[in-house]
């Protein structure tokens, strides 16, 4: 049971450290290209299909090559700081066009730009992203827990988006 927890995790680091890699436009030879053969287009693809561990030491020296926290590399994401952000986001956007511009003009600006991409005018909710909270999160400067408990109480948030704290 504990080797399988551990190949579990290996594949969902390897799946991260993947995803980072594509992110920034790279095959695996563009890695040891770039990387000046410091990093092996082999080794790299194995780490990544979690064929082969990668010590604390290796995954420093790759997030830096990166040029991406670690923590960005570690599977279940960020380290939470302050509350966690909201399982299901879904924005009521009439509550939001009652509010004052001057609290909630970015929030309303994406908002209306994500209603734009996605022909989506009902006007009563608007499903986001956690990556869409988290950006958000960025424009007010605030985690995205703090920002999923400043929607709830601003009502563009229903209470039950509290993620559930499980001990």
């Amino acid at each position: 049971m504990e080797n399988r927890h551990m190949g579990d995790y290996a594949k969902a680091l390897g799946a991260k450290l993947r995803g980072i890699r594509q992110q920034q436009g790279l095959s695996l030879h563009g890695v040891e290209q770039k990387s000046g053969g410091r990093w092996k287009a082999v080794v790299v693809g194995s780490y990544e299909r979690g064929d082969r561990a990668v010590t604390v030491q290796k995954l420093a020296e790759l997030a830096d090559f990166y040029g991406v926290p670690v923590v960005e590399l570690l599977p279940e994401g960020r380290v939470p700081s302050g509350a966690e952000p909201a399982t299901k986001i879904v924005i009521n956007l009439e509550r939001l066009q009652q509010l004052p511009a001057e609290k909630v003009g970015p929030l309303a600006r994406y908002a209306a730009t994500i209603q734009s991409q996605r022909g989506d005018y009902n006007g009563k909710v608007l499903s986001i992203r956690t990556e869409d909270l988290r950006s958000l999160a960025i424009i007010y400067d605030m985690t995205p827990g703090e920002l999923t408990e400043q929607l709830i109480d601003w009502g563009v948030l229903p209470p039950e988006a509290r993620p559930s704290k499980e001990d």
